[in-house]
């Protein structure tokens, strides 16, 4: 199914609230309790590469661009 078709299922379903709300429901992402997906930068919410150590919550991106400024020295 292809992004335009998911667009008219919307467009069909305003007209109906009770199944725009079962749709919605059956079809919206789990909540997850444990995972990958579930640590993300704070910054800029990625899910991968994610440095918790200290209570950063930062991804490695980040956390390069701001370690000067947190107190963190770069050695060789």
């Amino acid at each position: 199914m292809t992004y335009s078709d998911y667009k008219k299922v919307f467009k069909q379903l305003k007209a109906k609230p009770v199944k725009l709300q079962k749709y919605l429901k059956h079809n919206s992402p789990k909540s997850r309790k444990y995972g990958r997906i579930i640590n993300k930068c704070r910054r800029c919410g990625r899910p991968g590469a994610h440095i918790s150590k200290y209570g950063l919550s930062l991804c490695r991106t980040c956390f390069r661009e701001t370690a000067t400024n947190l107190g963190f020295k770069k050695y060789n």
